[in-house]
């Protein structure tokens, strides 16, 4: 059967022949009319069998499109009712008016009518009120809703293979570790061979069963080095138990009087593998930085997850690196033109003790040396110590303020950063930003945030304060100007309140600081006179504390008023009195420090990491003693992200 375009086409050449016979029997009349007549009734029977010709294709034309029609219709029909694709309408009341047979069978009822959307699946009246795609999971299926809110509207389109191939390609992704023996050089230079042998086979043993369990290639590369390759779904599985090997190490060679402990570097995303092995090594690089026994996750957004980080041991840093250290440190001064010290915000006895030896290092070379503080930020206790200072106009004209700092730093500037290596946290960004020439000396775990490109890093985590390192240096520099009394007493007092007393944190190496900064004149009454507390901040102390409540077993938390604001210091008093306490193995104080900061203080007696919870919070501090400052919250939701914080470090890990 000819097409309705052939037809036409036809219909149009036979008009043309008519036209055109026409056009020859009038020519043809001219010359012979008797010709012309029986051209005329050829012609006009021709005509009759067009006009029918015509009729039939009118007919057919109507026959065709009333059958298209009904095909478009039932197709139509069969589309909505058939098609694997639900639909849904609903009313103002969000109940459903009408829903096609595949989307009630999705729900596995008959129909959907008069049913609410609250009661069928709530996650779909956010999408309504949004009038946003989402996707949304009904039993062990996942459907893209698509929603058209003017007719009240949502497209269900069945997405269950698609996600179900997109993590597993994300489960599938190559992910390297490099796991380091952090301690190993140091337990097996004294051991004999066979000794040596069996830790060796010991460790080997416990790292090759934790691959086999997960299905991870494991390689070793030499002595204390192992090479990992696992996937992304076993990376998962181990953040689950939070790296469960690092314990299990440490427990079993422990047991063997060579007490080992592991870093893990591990590299992970959507990048070559050169890349992906560098990210390990830099995560690596981070959890040796922070004192090792623990494991780094380097991500490519930036944010770094950590794990572990539970042991504190107080002897792994030696003399001869504190002796070398001290040397560079020298070599520094004497290039420079004068020595200026920084460190941190709210700078405590600690940080200014660290700086006034420092300035003292300065000294001994004779270099001028200068300390930055910011008198409207220090507490109580460092006022007094300023009060004492002023009795010594020499070493009170060198403590300056951060704007004198600035003017008076040249290119050739020495600029020390005490007791942190956040640029966030100094007193003057703007004087870290000027200076050319930087070092960096701290005892607290090294965070993501560090101070870019200086020429010395000293940084030990297992110290027990920043003016032990200090003090340390100052036992190798030239003994020609020696510390005076109110120097070694400043160190002290740092010493001490960092240790609480020597409770914490404290290693031989602390008591023979302590020996060496008494042997040069620090007065341990003068140090009781600067740590004094009122008996207003006592008070204040024990009604920020009234209200304490435990989160978990054995972690404690306690929050200042809404309307008050606290004195840094006391909340962390607040923290450590807390921790004082029965059956409290970590605490938590939670306080207003200015209009916009909340400030948050962390203790713990060592089996609670919370310098971990208090990177969650963009924190950081030591194993058992850490803080915070969230800007622009109110102490509820401060509280909110400190329990979240806590229920991820218990539950998964942590991250920065």
């Amino acid at each position: 059967m000819l097409s309705y375009y052939s037809r036409r086409k036809i219909q149009f050449l036979l008009y043309g022949f008519m036209l055109v016979f026409g056009l020859i029997l009038a020519v043809l009349a001219f010359y012979n009319w008797m010709a012309a007549g029986v051209g005329l009734v050829a012609g006009a029977s021709l005509f009759v069998l067009l006009l029918q010709t015509e009729k039939n294709i009118h007919g057919e034309i109507e026959q065709y499109v009333t059958t298209l029609s009904h095909r478009l219709k039932r197709v139509g029909e069969e589309a909505l009712m058939e098609m694997p694709i639900g639909i849904l309408l609903y009313n103002d009341d969000y109940y459903i008016e009408w829903a096609n047979s595949y989307l009630s069978s999705t729900f596995q009822k008959e129909t959907l009518a008069g049913e609410s959307l609250y009661e069928l699946a709530e996650a779909i009246i956010p999408i309504i009120k949004n009038e946003k795609e989402d996707i949304i999971q009904i039993d062990d299926r996942e459907f893209k809703v698509h929603i058209r809110p003017e007719e009240r509207l949502l497209y269900f389109l069945d997405v269950t293979e698609q996600k179900q191939l997109e993590r597993r390609y994300q489960e599938e992704r190559t992910v390297l570790a490099i796991i380091y023996l952090d301690n190993y050089d140091d337990l097996t230079r004294g051991m004999d061979d066979q000794t040596r042998s069996h830790l060796n086979s010991l460790v080997t043993s416990i790292l090759n069963n934790w691959a086999k369990e997960y299905g991870i290639f494991l390689k070793r590369i030499s002595s204390e080095r192992f090479f990992a390759v696992l996937n992304e779904k076993i990376l998962h599985n181990l953040e689950g138990n939070k790296f469960a090997i690092l314990d299990e190490v440490r427990e079993k060679t422990a047991k063997q009087a060579a007490s080992l402990t592991l870093s893990i570097g591990i590299g992970q995303g959507d990048l070559p593998l050169p890349d992906i092995g560098n990210l390990a090594q830099s995560s690596l690089d981070l959890a040796l930085g922070r004192g090792g026994d623990q494991a780094a996750l380097k991500q490519l957004n930036g944010k770094v997850k950590f794990y572990g980080g539970k042991t504190n041991p107080m002897e792994k840093r030696t003399r001869v690196r504190a002796r070398v250290i001290s040397h560079a440190l020298k070599e520094l001064v004497i290039e420079s033109d004068k020595v200026i010290v920084m460190g941190h915000k709210n700078p405590d006895m600690d940080a200014i003790g660290a700086a006034m030896g420092i300035r003292r290092v300065a000294e001994m070379n004779d270099r001028e040396g200068y300390v930055v503080l910011d008198f409207s930020e220090i507490d109580t206790s460092a006022k007094r110590l300023m009060a004492e200072t002023q009795k010594n106009p020499e070493l009170y004209s060198r403590i300056i303020s951060p704007e004198e700092a600035l003017d008076i730093a040249t290119e050739d500037t020495l600029l020390v950063v005490v007791d942190t290596h956040k640029p966030s946290l100094v007193i003057e960004e703007k004087l870290l930003n000027k200076a050319e020439k930087v070092v960096v000396i701290d005892h607290h775990r090294r965070g993501e945030e560090f101070i870019k490109n200086p020429l010395l890093v000293y940084m030990e985590p297992y110290a027990s304060s920043t003016a032990e390192l200090i003090t340390e240096l100052l036992e190798y520099q030239p003994k020609t100007k020696k510390i005076n009394m109110l120097e070694a007493t400043a160190l002290l007092a740092g010493i001490i309140v960092d240790t609480k007393s020597f409770s914490l944190r404290t290693g031989s190496r602390t008591f023979d600081a302590a020996s060496y900064l008494r042997a040069h004149g620090a007065d341990t009454v003068l140090v009781q006179k600067f740590l004094k507390e009122d008996l207003d901040t006592y008070i204040k102390r024990a009604h920020l504390i009234e209200n304490v409540y435990f989160y978990r077993e054995g972690i404690a938390i306690a929050k200042g008023h809404e309307d008050n604001v606290y004195n840094s210091v006391l909340v962390a008093q607040a923290a450590d009195t807390l921790l004082s306490m029965e059956g409290v193995q970590a605490s938590f104080v939670i306080g207003r420090r200015s209009q916009d900061i909340i400030g948050i203080s962390a203790r713990s007696l060592g089996e609670v990491n919370v310098q971990i919870i208090m990177e969650q919070l963009n924190g950081g501090g030591h194993l058992t003693n850490a803080a915070t400052q969230l800007k622009e919250q109110s102490i509820e939701e401060a509280e909110l992200q400190l329990q979240k914080a806590i229920d991820e470090v218990f539950e998964g890990g942590s991250e920065e």
